[in-house]
């Protein structure tokens, strides 16, 4: 049986090609059949994965370049210590939970600025609506009470009950502290004034649950806490404490706090704002706490209300507690923030017991005697109220705030008060009267 030959593999070219065609092939480009392995390579190495050395010296290197401009931003356009500070607390330090990381957010400002300056628009609050309401104000300011008066006052009862032999349960604990407590709580107070985000001490986060508290919480300076710090110990301090605590802790350290922001900086930092909606978690102690003493002193100005009542009106608050809130505004005399306050409360539509709304009715009506020009957002307050429980009034109710409105007369909103009252059968039902 024969060799079998091999099959010769054909290189492309035809033996019988004329010499011309070769010549002109041979000096001519072709595109060769090989692939190169550059572009495959590159495409690998993009998509590499970098081991963990590689990366934290990158996070390193970006951390420094980010420092580094922090650094020239701060020469340029200084500020104070308490927005520029940027040491972290918490370094040594442990702690059970982690609530309190990941929140380093930036002392600017806000979105609490935009919420204040829409509500002023919903509000439709003109200068010279805010000058008619300054009439309302007092005259003469009320010093505000710091915590450090607060002590000051109790260690002077303190004193007395010993010499008189008397006790009072709902007093302020004080204790005599040892000097390595005043030592530790004064490195806390460092750490306070300085705080940006991360874990609070070991020795902060006990005081709640210390019965001197007042006294520990003294050590650590509340007025000169960054504004970060006064967040975190809101929420520490609101998720801890007794209702009656917390509201001692608003009026004494956060609402101080606040309206000195609000004061010097015509605005509130953003740590502060957020500070008044961690607040909001006890309601019952932030009416109490903040609100009803902004009412009640007569010397909340309308930026302060303005700011303050858009925590509330971007925040569910119970009815319960609103109800009880308003009751007690009616009772109080008259201000800007009582208006404010009202109106951003009476615009939830809660369901009102009839105590209130009677409380309210009472309270408009008062009015009739007062021959000062009203401002615009009492006029705005009184249509939203009869617009929202207009149906619940009854025909005395009706007739009384027909005679308000003949007293004070706004030339765009009393029109539309008197059609709200007329349009609604009385609560009390009976022969429908024409109502003048």
């Amino acid at each position: 049986m024969g060799k079998i030959k091999s099959k010769k593999i054909s290189s492309g070219k035809s033996r019988n090609v004329p010499l011309t065609q070769q010549i002109i092939d041979d000096d001519s480009v072709k595109p060769t059949g090989r692939v190169k392995a550059r572009g495959r390579r590159a495409e690998q190495a993009s998509v590499q994965i970098l081991d963990d050395r590689t990366s934290k010296k990158i996070l390193i290197g970006a951390r420094k370049q980010q420092k580094e401009l922090e650094e020239e931003l701060e020469a340029t356009e200084p500020r104070d210590e308490e927005s520029t500070s940027k040491q972290h607390l918490g370094r040594g330090e442990d702690s059970d939970d982690d609530d309190m990381e990941g929140n380093d957010i930036p002392d600017t400002i806000s979105h609490n600025d935009e919420d204040g300056e829409r509500l002023m628009s919903d509000l439709k609050i003109s200068e010279d609506d805010a000058a008619a309401l300054e009439m309302f104000m007092a005259r003469e300011s009320v010093k505000k009470r710091t915590l450090g008066d607060f002590i000051s006052d109790k260690i002077k009862e303190k004193e007395l009950e010993i010499e008189t032999h008397l006790t009072d349960i709902c007093s302020v604990q004080f204790q005599k502290l040892d000097h390595r407590v005043t030592k530790l709580y004064d490195g806390v107070r460092q750490v306070m004034s300085k705080y940006r985000s991360g874990k609070v001490p070991k020795a902060f986060k006990i005081i709640p649950s210390l019965t001197n508290w007042e006294q520990v919480l003294h050590l650590t300076d509340p007025e000169n806490w960054s504004a970060a710090g006064m967040y975190a110990a809101t929420r520490l301090f609101a998720s801890n404490l007794s209702e009656k605590m917390a509201q001692r802790f608003y009026n004494l350290i956060l609402l101080p706090r606040v309206r000195d922001d609000i004061a010097e900086y015509k605005r509130l930092n953003f740590h502060l704002y957020q500070s008044l909606r961690k607040a909001l978690f006890r309601p019952g102690a932030f009416f109490k706490g903040i609100v009803l003493p902004l009412v009640e002193g007569r010397d909340c100005t309308l930026r302060e209300a303005v700011i303050i009542g858009s925590v509330l009106s971007k925040n569910s608050v119970p009815m319960v507690h609103s109800a009880a809130a308003l009751l007690k505004m009616a009772e109080m005399e008259y201000s800007g923030a009582t208006s404010v306050f009202m109106h951003i409360l009476l615009s939830k539509k809660y369901a009102l017991p009839f105590r209130v709304i009677d409380g309210l009715v009472g309270h408009l009506i008062n009015f009739e005697s007062d021959h000062r020009t009203m401002p615009v957002l009492w006029h705005q307050t009184l249509l939203v109220f009869i617009q929202n429980y207009g149906p619940d009034l009854s025909l005395s109710q009706k007739d009384a705030l027909l005679s308000l409105i003949k007293t004070h007369n706004h030339w765009k909103i009393t029109d539309v008060i008197r059609k709200e009252l007329v349009k609604d059968n009385p609560k009390d039902g009976g022969d429908e009267e024409k109502m003048d």
